[in-house]
């Protein structure tokens, strides 16, 4: 099976959010794809394209202190344990470099388990973080130097 990594348009948004629970099970986290972060960060934002459709996706943007921020990372049920999260970490990676990024950040609810050992095979530090969501809201957060 081919699988290329491109940038997402915003018909891809469109797409994931209707296959949504392919990628997110019971959780609906439809309202943090807003189409605002393809349109205005696009270089970032990534979609795994198969002959079958997008096997997974990165939303991600760099921000003015040089971090490159991943808003969202998902695979489609049939694409976990594939290394396609990896895949799409190691391209976002490589496009936020070139926006001059020198650290990337990710967060995650507390009680996302899998999402923390991701992020703890891939380097990452975590440390959770209250009210980072609002009062009463903590968060775990990822952070990891990129080497120069």
């Amino acid at each position: 099976m081919t699988l290329d990594i491109t940038r997402a348009t915003v018909r891809d948004l469109h797409q994931v959010v209707a296959d949504h629970p392919r990628y997110w099970g019971e959780r609906d986290l439809r309202a943090l794809h807003q189409p605002v972060f393809v349109q205005e960060f696009g270089a970032t934002c990534l979609v795994a394209r198969a002959d079958d459709g997008i096997r997974g996706y990165l939303v991600g943007f760099v921000t003015p202190d040089r971090t490159g921020y991943v808003h969202l990372i998902a695979t489609r049920d049939d694409s976990r344990g594939t290394g396609l999260g990896r895949r799409l970490y190691e391209a976002f990676t490589e496009a936020a470099r070139g926006q001059g990024a020198v650290r990337l950040k990710a967060i995650t609810s507390l009680g996302n388990s899998g999402s923390l050992a991701f992020h703890r095979s891939l380097g990452f530090e975590a440390r959770a973080e209250d009210d980072y969501d609002g009062p009463g809201e903590a968060r775990i957060v990822f952070t990891r130097l990129l080497p120069p």
